[in-house]
C-alpha cells in the first residue's frame, strides 16, 4: 500500500520527542510534551472538543474492520446519559489471522520506524484530547478535569514512555555486527551477522473501566511498539476511549503504509465474555490487564501460551509516626482519599496510627484527635458542592456504592459519607468519602483493613505503636499487595525502617508529602507505578522488565 507518511517525514516530525523521552526515562527528571491545561489547545478546543464527543452519540462507530459480524454497545455514562454508541463485534476466526498478516512487514520496518509511528498516533490522540476527556469523562465517572488530564496528556505521556522503553531495548543489540576470530598463521574465522527483534504475535490489551487510556496506553503501545499487532478489549461499560484510540491508530498506520489490522477493536455482547476465550486462544501471545485479582489470577494461571501483565487489586497503606507540618499532613490525605471518589488503584486505604497518638508542630495529637481532624479535614475539603463535584466525580457503578454503604457497618463511623448532588447532571451518584474506625489490637484473619475495599472507603486503624503498625503494613503489602505506600515520620531512624519494609516486599513509597504531590499520583518518565515485586501487580509502568518480553532478537549468520 502506497504510504502518505514516510519514515524521512516522521523522523523530521518525532525523532526530537523521542530522543527526549529516551533522555527523560534516564535522568528521571520532569518532562512532558502533552500539555495539561484545556487552554493549551487553542480557543475553539473546548467547544469542539464538546461538538466532537456530542456528534459520536447515538452513531455506529465502523472501523473498517475484517470478520465484523454484528453490532453491538450498550454504554451508560455514570453521570446519567446513555451514549448509544454502537462498535463492530468481531468473530476471533477472521480477525485475528487478519491481523497476524500484517506483521511481517511491521517487524522489518524496525525500531525507529515503529517508534516513530507510535509517536504520531500518540500526536493524533493528543489533537483530540477535548474529545477524549468528554469520553473518558462518561466512561469512567471522573470529574471533566481529571478526565482531561488523566485520561489526556498523562495517559498519552505513559504510552510514550513505554515507547521510548520498547526502543531502547530493541537497540541494545546492533542490527549488523562483523565477526571474526584469529586462527594464528591460518586465515581468521569470519562471519556476517544480522539480528532483528522478532514479535511474540497478537498482544490482547484488556481495558479498565475507570482509566481505560492510562492504564491501556502502556501495555497497547509497548506491545505495538516491539512489532506486535494488538487487539484492544475494552471493559465494556468504557468501550469509547479505547475504541477511538484504535480508530487513530488505523488511520496512522495506513498512511504510513502498513496495514491498518495491526491494531483492532474488540468489543463484547451484553454478557458475553470474551476476555477469558480471546486470552486463552493460541495466537494471542501477550496480555495486558488491569482489573480483578480473581480474573487476573485466572490469566496469569490459564493463558500459559501468552507472556501475562496484570495489574490487580492492593492494600495501599500510610503510616503516621510524626509530623512537623500537621496542617499539611492532613490536607495532602484528605486530597488523596477525597480525589476520584477514592477509585483509583493508589488511593490510601488504610491509616495506621498509634493509638496513643502521634508528634506533631501543633502538639501531641491522639489517635482520636488525628482521626477526628482528618475527618474534619475532608469535610472541609468536600464542603461546597461544587468543588465536590469536581473532585469526587461520580461513583463508577453500582458495586462501589454497596461497598461504600456497607463499610459503614465494620466499625465506628469517623465521616460518615454524603450524597452531592450535581446540578448538571442530576442522575450522577455522587457520594463523598466514608472513615471507619478499627483496631488491629485483636488478630483477626478476616479484618477488613486487611482486604481491598475499592472506592470511597478508608479505615484509620488503631495499633499499640509505629513497630506494630509497620509490621502489619508488612503483611498486607506481602500477602496482598500495594500500589503505593506513604508515611509521615520526624524520626531519622523510623523512615530508615519505613524504607526497609518497602524495600524488601517491593512497595513505592511516599514519605511526608505535604504539599501539591500526592500518594495516589505519579508521573511518567520518572515515577514507577507499581513495582512488580508484590501480589498488587506483576509488571512496572514503564521500565525494561515492561517491554523486553514482549519481542525476541533472532540471529542470521553466514559465512562472509
Amino acid at each position: 500500500m502506497a504510504a502518505e507518511l514516510t519514515v524521512p517525514q516522521l523522523s523530521a516530525k518525532h525523532r526530537p520527542t523521542l530522543d527526549q523521552a529516551l533522555s527523560a526515562i534516564r535522568s528521571r527528571a520532569y518532562w512532558s510534551p502533552h500539555p495539561e491545561h484545556p487552554k493549551a489547545y487553542g480557543e475553539t478546543a473546548p467547544a469542539d472538543g464538546l461538538a466532537a464527543f456530542e456528534a459520536l452519540r447515538g452513531t455506529r462507530l465502523d472501523l473498517g474492520q475484517p470478520g465484523t459480524d454484528g453490532w453491538t454497545g450498550s454504554e451508560v455514562s455514570p453521570y446519567g446519559p446513555e451514549l448509544g454508541v454502537e462498535y463492530p463485534h468481531a468473530d476471533p476466526d477472521v480477525l485475528l489471522p487478519a491481523m497476524k498478516a500484517g506483521m511481517g512487514a511491521w517487524r522489518d520496518a524496525g525500531p525507529e520506524a515503529r517508534a516513530l509511528v507510535c509517536i504520531e498516533i500518540l500526536a493524533r490522540i493528543s489533537a483530540r484530547t477535548h474529545e477524549f476527556a468528554h469520553a473518558v469523562m462518561h466512561t469512567s465517572g471522573q470529574a471533566f478535569m481529571m478526565a482531561f488530564q488523566a485520561g489526556g496528556p498523562h495517559a498519552q505521556d505513559r504510552g510514550l514512555e513505554a515507547v521510548a522503553y520498547a526502543y531502547e531495548e530493541q537497540t541494545r543489540v546492533p542490527g549488523q555486527a562483523d565477526w571474526s576470530k584469529p586462527q594464528g598463521k591460518k586465515d581468521p574465522l569470519n562471519l556476517g551477522k544480522s539480528f532483528t527483534a522478532v514479535p511474540r504475535g497478537i498482544a490482547l490489551m484488556i481495558g479498565c473501566n475507570t482509566f481505560p487510556t492510562w492504564n491501556g496506553y502502556p501495555g497497547l503501545f509497548a506491545s505495538l511498539a516491539t512489532g506486535n499487532a494488538v487487539l484492544v478489549k475494552p471493559h465494556p461499560r468504557a468501550v469509547l476511549p479505547l475504541a477511538l484510540t484504535v480508530q487513530a491508530a488505523r488511520e496512522v498506520l495506513a498512511e504510513a503504509g502498513f496495514d491498518p489490522n495491526l491494531v483492532a477493536l474488540a468489543v463484547e455482547r451484553p454478557g458475553e465474555g470474551i476476555a477469558k476465550a480471546l486470552a486463552v486462544r493460541p495466537e494471542i501471545k501477550l496480555i495486558d490487564y488491569t482489573g480483578s485479582t480473581e480474573f487476573g489470577d485466572w490469566l496469569e494461571a490459564n493463558a500459559r501460551q501468552a507472556q501475562v501483565y496484570t495489574e490487580k487489586a492492593g492494600v495501599n497503606t500510610v503510616v503516621l509516626d510524626s509530623t512537623d507540618n500537621y496542617k499539611g499532613m492532613l490536607a495532602n490525605l484528605a486530597f488523596s482519599l477525597s480525589l476520584y471518589s477514592g477509585q483509583m488503584c493508589t488511593t490510601p486505604q488504610n491509616l495506621l496510627i498509634p493509638r496513643d497518638g502521634i508528634a506533631t508542630d501543633a502538639g501531641h495529637k491522639t489517635y482520636d484527635e488525628v482521626v477526628a481532624d482528618l475527618a474534619a479535614s475532608v469535610g472541609g475539603l468536600l464542603g461546597d458542592d461544587a468543588r465536590a463535584n469536581a473532585l469526587l466525580g461520580a461513583l463508577v457503578n453500582p458495586d462501589v456504592k454497596a461497598r461504600l454503604e456497607a463499610a459503614a457497618g465494620l466499625g465506628e463511623v469517623a465521616l460518615a459519607s454524603r450524597e452531592v448532588v450535581n446540578p448538571e447532571f442530576p442522575d450522577a451518584v455522587v457520594r463523598t468519602p466514608v472513615l471507619v474506625k478499627l483496631d488491629a489490637a485483636k488478630p483477626d484473619p478476616d479484618a477488613p483493613y486487611l482486604s481491598e475495599c475499592f472506592g470511597p472507603v478508608s479505615f484509620a486503624v488503631a495499633v499499640d505503636t509505629t513497630a506494630d503498625a509497620l509490621d502489619l503494613l508488612r503483611r498486607t503489602v506481602r500477602e496482598k499487595g500495594a500500589m503505593t505506600v506513604g508515611a509521615y515520620t520526624t524520626s531519622a531512624d523510623t523512615e530508615r525502617a519505613i524504607e526497609e519494609v518497602c524495600l524488601e516486599e517491593s512497595a513505592q513509597l511516599s514519605l511526608n508529602l505535604t504539599g501539591g504531590v500526592y500518594v495516589n499520583q505519579t508521573a511518567a518518565f520518572s515515577d514507577f507505578h507499581g513495582s512488580g515485586g508484590n501480589p498488587a501487580a506483576n509488571a512496572a509502568l514503564c521500565d525494561g522488565a515492561f517491554v523486553a518480553n514482549r519481542f525476541r532478537v533472532v540471529e542470521v549468520r553466514r559465512q562472509a
